[in-house]
């Protein structure tokens, strides 16, 4: 039995997305291919705000989030950690035997402006990642802020992962002066796993040229090199870039600007109900994600129990915790193609449901 997704990723897709990956596949040498790349790549460049290169990659965004580490570290980086994911981007960096460090901020918490100037100004490092919208906790770090405390670091590549926040609200990357911004197709984006994006300054892709140990698949060097024909350096997942060029189709006949004010009606609807039920935030309100709520679970709702039930026989899924979170929080996701409607649908299954598993 089919049942519909409000985790955090991967998320719903349309029954038009699901068309649109079944369009015959095209040869990716050919004329017909560069003509799709063409198609697609204004409009991505457009959510992206910028008038740089953008390359489409066939991974998960960790695929290009270690390819980054790979690419731009010569000497140091520092990961900005305050969450399971950017956790886990400290540790990728330590596989790619890079020299790396970590910026620890409480799982919660936004990455600390100040903290950051602080580690950057003993001059240890040449790049430094961090993610915008930390999914395993709900929370959004300050970009603009960050962004402004690295940019007085000129020989600092920044690197940001965008994978949750991407298409939901605008991320400004040349205006913010982001070197290497990323992001997958199955969050917001709301296209099926295996497609990911990087948008690439010019200096990271002089960092590059000095980096050796690139690797291929994810050398920035050759996403150049093939983006500049059009094409990708290795056979890409077709069938989803129709997908992409679907859904780019969907999100400028809604009007950027009323998809980033939908997103905000549905994340406003969940956090108000959740209120109504005496459930905490589980960050900081100003701090919250646009693209879903982490909640505390201090009423003790048996999780497991009501996720099995919802799923079993109303058809949804929202998420009971990630890492070591999981029980102690659940998290509602709202992005993609959810409306105020699809939202209240979800949270008037959840409330059928939910007295039986309070404690009594």
């Amino acid at each position: 039995m089919a049942y519909k997704l409000f985790i955090p990723g991967p998320i719903a897709v349309s029954e038009k997305t699901y068309k649109a990956m079944a369009t015959p596949i095209v040869g990716h040498r050919s004329k017909d291919f560069t003509n799709l790349v063409d198609s697609v790549m204004p409009r991505l460049k457009q959510l992206f705000y910028t008038e740089g290169d953008v390359y489409l990659s066939t991974s998960s965004s960790w695929g290009i989030m270690e390819g980054a580490i790979r690419n731009v570290c010569k000497k140091a980086v520092l990961n900005c950690c305050n969450g399971a994911f950017s956790d886990k981007w400290f540790d990728v960096s330590k596989r790619c035997a890079k020299n790396a460090a970590e910026l620890k901020t409480e799982w919660g918490k936004p990455v600390d402006p100040e903290a950051l100037d602080k580690e950057l100004a003993t001059g240890k490092y040449d790049c430094v990642t961090l993610i915008h919208n930390e999914t395993s906790t709900g929370t959004m770090s300050d970009i603009s802020e960050l962004m402004g405390v690295i940019r007085k670091y000129p020989d600092v590549i920044s690197v940001v992962d965008t994978v949750s926040s991407f298409s939901a609200l605008p991320i400004k990357k040349d205006e913010l002066g982001i070197d290497v911004m990323v992001t997958g197709c199955q969050k917001a984006l709301a296209i099926p796993p295996g497609l990911s994006f990087l948008a690439v300054s010019q200096r990271a892709l002089e960092r590059a040229a000095e980096v050796e140990g690139r690797g291929y698949y994810f050398d920035f060097l050759e996403f150049k090199k093939n983006m500049d024909k059009s094409m990708t350096p290795s056979t890409p997942v077709i069938s989803l870039i129709y997908a992409l060029q679907s859904k780019l189709d969907d999100i400028f006949s809604e009007g950027v600007e009323n998809r980033y004010a939908r997103h905000a009606q549905n994340n406003k609807i969940v956090r108000e109900w959740a209120y109504g039920h005496g459930f905490k935030l589980f960050p900081e309100e100003r701090y919250g994600s646009v693209t879903l709520n982490c909640f505390h679970n201090n009423l003790g709702v048996d999780l497991p129990a009501l996720l099995d039930e919802l799923k079993r026989e109303r058809h949804m899924v929202f998420d009971g915790g990630y890492g070591k979170l999981k029980g102690q929080t659940f998290r509602i996701s709202n992005m993609g193609d959810e409306t105020p409607e699809t939202m209240r649908e979800l949270l008037d299954n959840i409330d059928a449901l939910l007295p039986k598993y309070l404690p009594r």
